[in-house]
């Protein structure tokens, strides 16, 4: 028996999806990692980064799928930034103490965006009695505690999450074709046609009970986005499963 499914939406004007940085490069993936979308549920819920045992919880208690409608529009940004010499003797607490040093130096950093993303995510509790039922979580995406982002705070949604308890379908792909065809969204898809990637994908958490039986994956990836400790910005390997859909599907 399948579990049901929240739904909800995660469209934005600009967004940024964290690869792994190197150097002054934050590049950005072409869809949300799952750690970008529980930490937008984190915020809903009114979790505290510091608060390890409700992020652990949140990471362990529910599997997630994504339904990537369009990718967006890769664009970055050059921006120059004034930083101390490095000195092992010399440890700045703040931003101020940082530019009041006497020897600053300019560097050139490079951040990534995409613009007109759109993507749909399906929720499911992975046992009987998860911390916080899916109407709780969907109630919170209503009156989040914390400012919604994708990304970076310079990236605000463009459409409410209209989050959508689906108790109907029988995996998650199809709660996710059942959103994308009726859901709130279906009205604004017409102004969003020619930014939408063919064929759709789904990216999704390695579940069978969730992933079903019609639906063959086309391959799997490894991510490194599956939250370890998020106060200390640290993150797991992941394997996801991608599933195409064909066209009318």
């Amino acid at each position: 028996m399948s579990p049901p499914f929240l739904t909800f939406a995660l469209v934005a004007p600009m967004a940024s999806f964290g690869a792994p940085a190197v150097g002054e490069r934050r590049e950005s993936w072409s869809r949300p990692g799952r750690s970008a979308i529980l930490g937008l549920v984190g915020a809903c819920l009114g979790l505290e980064r510091e608060d390890d045992a409700a992020q652990a919880t949140l990471a362990a208690e529910y599997g997630l799928a994504l339904l990537c409608v369009s990718a967006g529009t890769p664009f970055a940004d050059y921006h120059t930034a004034q930083v101390p010499s490095s000195s092992r003797k010399i440890r700045h607490a703040t931003r101020a103490a940082e530019l009041a040093a006497p020897d600053l130096n300019t560097i050139l950093s490079r951040r990534d965006y995409r613009t007109g993303t759109w993507h749909l995510a399906a929720l499911w509790a992975r046992g009987p009695a998860p911390r916080w039922a899916l109407a709780e979580i969907a109630a919170a995406m209503q009156s989040p505690a914390f400012t919604t982002y994708l990304g970076r705070k310079s990236c605000p949604l463009g459409l409410p999450l209209a989050p959508h308890l689906d108790m109907h379908s029988a995996d998650a792909p199809a709660a996710l074709q059942a959103r994308y065809a009726g859901g709130p969204e279906a009205a604004f898809a017409a102004s969003l046609a020619r930014m939408q990637d063919r064929p759709l994908l789904v990216a999704m958490d390695e579940d069978r009970a969730a992933m079903g039986a019609t639906l063959q994956p086309d391959r799997s990836e490894t991510r490194r986005d599956q939250p370890r400790r998020r106060s200390a910005w640290q993150f797991d390997l992941r394997r996801e499963v991608v599933l195409r859909l064909e066209e009318g599907a």
